[in-house]
């Protein structure tokens, strides 16, 4: 049976202390949102590696592929922020 995007956020936050975990995806390809404290400092690589740990083995057998936005819970404020200002 293939994993639903609400199995993928349990998985993700079972590994890995998330502020935010939204996934979506059609059961072989998903995209994610991570928002974590625990990618402070990190790159990019670092990040995904740590959501690779959290998922361990499934990534290989469950998931097909998975598309991550990983975010440090200042960086989603920020952008959180930014989506919400006005244009002008």
């Amino acid at each position: 049976m293939e994993p639903t995007p609400a199995d993928i956020e349990r998985y993700i936050a079972e590994g890995l202390t998330c502020d935010v975990v939204e996934v979506s995806g059609d059961g072989r390809h998903f995209d994610a949102l991570i928002v974590s404290a625990a990618f402070e400092g990190q790159s990019r690589i670092a990040r995904h590696q740590h959501v690779y740990r959290a998922l361990g083995d499934r990534m290989r057998q469950e998931i097909h592929a998975l598309s991550m936005r990983t975010l440090t819970p200042v960086e989603f404020a920020a952008q959180k922020s930014q989506a919400q200002t006005p244009k002008t």
